[in-house]
């Protein structure tokens, strides 16, 4: 059997591509390996309907609808080679099975690499997070610390001022922030250090103080840092895609690559994290465009 489409990765973008193209009577085998990057959340939100889902709750009730066309396969494996066919892909596990398929759908996100800083870990997605649209509101009024040796954090900063005016922001060095900004932030009495943090402490992931390397310590009941994401695609010399500028494979607005018959969607794209809502929305896009060209090859042959 050839399938008219395999999907790597069953997070949102993968999930809704499959509910797409099962709908639209496509045979898709969908491969996810259950180790989704969001696993560490309490909850998301800002998806319509489902804010507050726990990501668990969120894959079970996507799979039990996505399931219900027949033409869906699940295979629960981790796909370890791709090879590019005339007419298609060649797909292989790590259990020995191979597939074929005529389109190839990337849906496979992002590999989250935290802080090197001791507690960071039993903190993060509980009271340590990095996207202030998914949890700022939770942390609203607290005493929040917001830690980013990127120049970024400035934004991020302002960003954050509108869930909490408790702020201490952290460069973790100097030469991060030009005084004009330094300023900007003062004026609204945020507090700018630029000593580099040693440790987080707290209980039951809760965050209760943050450490300095000169052993100074500070309270804090939540903050916000900043991961370090790379696409977790991972083909690339073999199939040959173009790439952006963090990594994430380059398509058009419908989520075409520059390999014909192959696509991708959601943060395997972007190379930075998403809300749910936006990489599901991407995985709709491509799967729509991907039926479309199977339409049309079809018609044509």
């Amino acid at each position: 059997m050839i399938y008219d489409c395999a999907i790597i990765g069953g997070g949102p973008a993968g999930l809704n591509a499959a509910l797409v193209l099962g709908r639209a009577r496509r045979n898709v085998a969908l491969f996810d390996h259950n180790k989704p990057r969001n696993a560490v959340t309490h909850a998301s939100h800002g998806f319509l309907t489902r804010d507050g889902v726990t990501p668990a709750e969120f894959r079970r009730v996507a799979y039990e609808e996505v399931l219900k066309y027949p033409s869906v396969e699940h295979h629960p494996v981790e796909v370890t080679d791709i090879r590019k066919l005339n007419a298609g892909f060649l797909i292989s596990t790590h259990e020995g099975e191979q597939i074929q398929a005529r389109k190839l759908l990337f849906a496979s996100g992002l590999q989250e690499t935290l802080p090197d800083i001791p507690g960071v870990r039993s903190l993060y997605g509980k009271s340590l997070f990095y996207c202030p649209y998914c949890d700022g509101w939770e942390l609203r009024d607290k005493s929040l610390f917001v830690l980013w040796d990127h120049p970024r954090v400035f934004q991020h900063a302002k960003l954050l001022y509108n869930w909490s005016r408790d702020l201490i922001v952290c460069t973790n060095g100097p030469g991060i922030l030009t005084n004009e900004q330094k300023q900007i932030l003062a004026s609204r009495d945020i507090v700018v250090s630029e000593q580099s943090v040693s440790a987080f402490h707290g209980s039951d992931g809760k965050l209760r103080l943050v450490e300095f390397t000169d052993g100074s310590r500070i309270e804090r009941t939540g903050g916000f840092i900043a991961p370090k994401w790379v696409p977790r695609a991972g083909f690339q010399q073999e199939l040959g895609y173009a790439v952006n500028d963090l990594g994430g494979i380059l398509t058009d607005e419908m989520g075409k690559s520059t390999v014909p018959g192959l696509f991708a969607a959601g943060e395997v794209t972007t190379g930075f994290p998403s809300q749910l809502i936006v990489a599901a929305a991407a995985g709709s896009i491509a799967a729509v465009s991907i039926n479309l060209e199977l339409t049309e090859e079809a018609f044509s042959s």
